[in-house]
């Protein structure tokens, strides 16, 4: 089952994309990957890429460190983000559809703002096993998460820290 309009990417296939975006960039030059996540379905996957990426590397001076480096951060990891959203959404903050969520993209997107009435106002929680699952238990896409309440100023604090967090981080990566 799928939505209309929707597209599903499968993971061999972002897989394979992300291997040959790290194999062109190292042919240019490129030491170091810093690979920035908004999603947490595409942590296996990226992390399972990085695998591939790293296979069969021959590794210089006979060292165990590949000639590429890759570094996965989620967006909601960076230092503070999730300590500021709780404070922010104390109560239905939840795991998808989540108002810090909802507030980053209002605040990159001002003209998507709209309100929808939710019931029940905090989504449920619950297991996932596939899309077609997820689909099933979470049809408005929430999951634990009251995402109305978002706001426009509240994405821009989100933001702004993030950005700070993926500045600091980025630098101490680039120099290790």
């Amino acid at each position: 089952m799928s939505f209309p309009g929707t597209i599903t990417l499968k993971p061999s296939t972002m897989i394979a994309a992300m291997k040959d975006w790290a194999d062109s960039l190292q042919r240019h030059g490129f030491e170091r990957i810093y690979w920035l996540n908004g999603h947490g379905g595409n942590i296996a996957t990226i992390t399972a890429a990085f695998s591939e990426i790293y296979h069969g590397v021959t590794f210089s001076g006979g060292g165990n460190r590949p000639p590429l480096r890759c570094h996965l951060r989620n967006w909601w990891e960076l230092p503070g983000v999730m300590d500021l959203s709780r404070r922010l959404f104390p109560v239905g903050e939840g795991s998808h559809a989540t108002p810090s969520e909802i507030s980053v993209t209002w605040f990159g997107y001002p003209e998507a703002v709209k309100q929808a009435s939710l019931s029940p106002k905090i989504a449920p929680t619950g297991p996932i096993r596939d899309a077609d699952d997820y689909r099933r238990r979470f049809p408005d896409g929430r999951i634990g998460s009251d995402p109305s309440q978002a706001s426009i100023e509240a994405g821009g604090k989100i933001v702004t820290l993030a950005v700070q967090g993926v500045i600091q981080e980025f630098r101490q990566f680039a120099a290790a």
